[in-house]
């Protein structure tokens, strides 16, 4: 993969992972307390008609997932610095643009990942 290419995909990757680190902070309660916000967050969950253990698992789950993304994006970040970003991991042929820009975080090309899944 060409530098400007690679370093397109970086622009995207860190812009994610800022976005991301953003909502998990403010997920947290930000500046505020964690007695603080979940206060809010059990009164949020009321107006929305979910119980208080409803919005705690739904919220402790998009915090999982946001944090396995924010993961997947350190790794795809340093491909990018050792120069093995857009390659498959396990095969070493070229991930395809297309699949990278609908997936940046791909480790796989489409007949490995298939293969794994």
């Amino acid at each position: 993969m060409n530098k400007t290419v690679s370093d397109t995909f970086e622009t995207q990757l860190r812009a994610r992972r800022d976005e991301l680190t953003e909502r998990l902070h403010r997920h947290r309660g930000g500046a505020r307390g964690r007695a603080e916000a979940a206060a809010d967050k059990r009164e949020q969950a009321g107006e929305a008609g979910l119980t208080p253990d409803d919005a705690f698992d739904l919220g402790g789950a998009l915090g999982e997932r946001e944090a396995a993304e924010l993961q997947a994006i350190e790794r795809a970040l340093q491909r990018v610095a050792d120069g093995s970003y857009g390659l498959c991991l396990q095969c070493g042929a070229a991930i395809p643009a297309a699949r990278l820009h609908a997936q940046p975080t791909a480790e796989r090309c489409v007949s490995c990942q298939a293969a794994a899944e």
